[in-house]
Formats: C-alpha cells, sequence, structure tokens
C-alpha cells in the first residue's frame, strides 16, 4: 500500500487537506491557553491591588434640581460604572461636588469677569466633580480596572437606581494609607 494514493489521502483514509487543517486548529487552541500575551489576564492573578481615587468631570447634566441630585449622590454610599461597554463594579463615592453655571461678562476697563448665567433655561443642568473610590491593579503602563485601562480622558458612564450619564476622567491618583 503506498503512502498517498491518487486522491491525496496518507494510507487511504485521511485526506491531507484534513490532516493540515486539524493541526492549524490544533495550533490555535494550544496558542490561546498556553502562550498568553502580556496583556492576558492570566498575567494579572498575582498583580497587588492599590487603593485609588478616580476624578471625573460631568458636563452639562440635565436633572430638575442639581442640588437635590447633588444631596441624593451623596447619600449613596456606592455606584456602579461601566468602562467601554464592560461593567466594572461597585465603586465608592467620596465625593460630589456642584460646580457654578457661569458665563464671562466683559466689563468696562476691557477685563472680563466670570459671573452667573441669568437665564433661566441653565437652571436644570448642571456640571459635577465626582471622586470616586476603588481598587485598581497598577502596571507600567496605568492603572487596571478588571481588564480595562483608565486613563485620564477616558469616558466612564455611572449607574444607579434613577440615573445613568457619562462623565470624563481628568484625574487619577494613589490614596495614601
Amino acid at each position: 500500500m503506498a503512502l498517498l494514493d491518487s486522491k491525496g489521502r496518507l494510507f487511504g483514509k485521511v485526506s491531507i487537506l484534513d490532516l493540515g487543517a486539524l493541526l492549524i486548529i490544533l495550533g490555535v487552541i494550544f496558542g490561546i491557553f498556553f502562550l498568553p500575551g502580556r496583556s492576558g489576564s492570566v498575567a494579572q492573578i498575582g498583580s497587588a491591588m492599590e487603593a485609588i481615587e478616580v476624578e471625573v468631570l460631568v458636563r452639562g447634566l440635565s436633572v430638575k434640581s442639581p442640588d437635590a441630585f447633588v444631596a441624593e449622590f451623596q447619600g449613596s454610599e456606592t455606584t456602579s460604572i461601566v468602562i467601554r461597554n464592560q461593567p466594572f463594579a461597585n465603586v465608592g463615592i467620596k465625593s460630589i461636588e456642584l460646580l457654578p453655571r457661569t458665563t464671562p461678562v466683559p466689563q468696562p476697563d476691557g477685563s472680563v469677569l466670570p459671573l452667573n448665567d441669568p437665564r433661566p433655561e441653565v437652571q436644570n443642568i448642571g456640571d459635577f466633580r465626582i471622586v470616586l473610590t476603588s481598587e485598581a491593579q497598577k502596571t507600567d503602563n496605568g492603572y487596571v480596572f478588571g481588564n480595562n485601562k483608565v486613563k485620564i480622558g477616558h469616558t466612564l458612564r455611572l449607574e444607579g437606581f434613577n440615573y445613568d450619564f457619562n462623565g470624563s476622567v481628568i484625574d487619577i491618583r494613589a490614596v495614601e494609607k
């Protein structure tokens, strides 16, 4: 019996193309499970967690009463965050601050002063600075929440019982213990 027959089968039973496809599939499976890259979650298992604070800026959030929203938000101890459409976890709320809505007003001497915005439609719009607390892994490239890096400029989505809005990260700092 010949090693290859006229139809390209080994010992008349197995096609060479089928055998090649099987070897490629086995190689891919081996590569996924046994050779993870630097960013694979298997390499992060032993990483130390650090307590950090993430400062988030929320601009132009439409709420009926910004002051009441601040009181309600501050009353809850945690909120849920979503990073790049991946739910992370509940994080602590350290503080929330309602930023004043101002408008630049030119003065007769040529200077410009920021004064409270008198327009009635802005009374239901708020800008907030929120400080969140959590545990994150510190890597050479920054802090990692779950499997997502979080850096200044990234957008976080905050979700709670009656709110769901986006904010931009403006600061990340380690907390001294």
